[in-house]
């Protein structure tokens, strides 16, 4: 059952998680005025990861999503909430 579940996930739905997500972490980045080079070198983070995440490009470890998460003075369960609001109306990764 899992491993069908896992066949079903789109990759249009994929795509638009990780747009979701790195909207949410560019925003925030640039709300707080730091460019990708400082804010990286800052809180140990690579910059070419940063810059590929907050462009949907790169599907981020979560432990790497907490990391920058934390960088950016935000609570996990806050970024979530704000991930909901941003993403479409029950959105769902797998068909049911």
């Amino acid at each position: 059952m899992q491993r069908k579940r896992l066949k079903n996930i789109n990759k249009e739905k994929k795509d638009i998680l990780l747009s979701a997500i790195g909207e949410i972490i560019h925003e925030k980045r640039e709300k707080i005025g730091k460019g990708i080079l400082l804010h990286s070198y800052e809180y140990d983070l690579s910059s070419s990861s940063l810059s590929l995440i907050e462009k949907g490009q790169r599907d981020p470890q979560i432990t790497t999503l907490w990391k920058i998460v934390n960088s950016l003075d935000m609570d996990f369960l806050d970024f979530i909430e704000l991930l909901i609001q941003k993403l479409p109306k029950d959105f769902k990764m797998t068909d049911d």
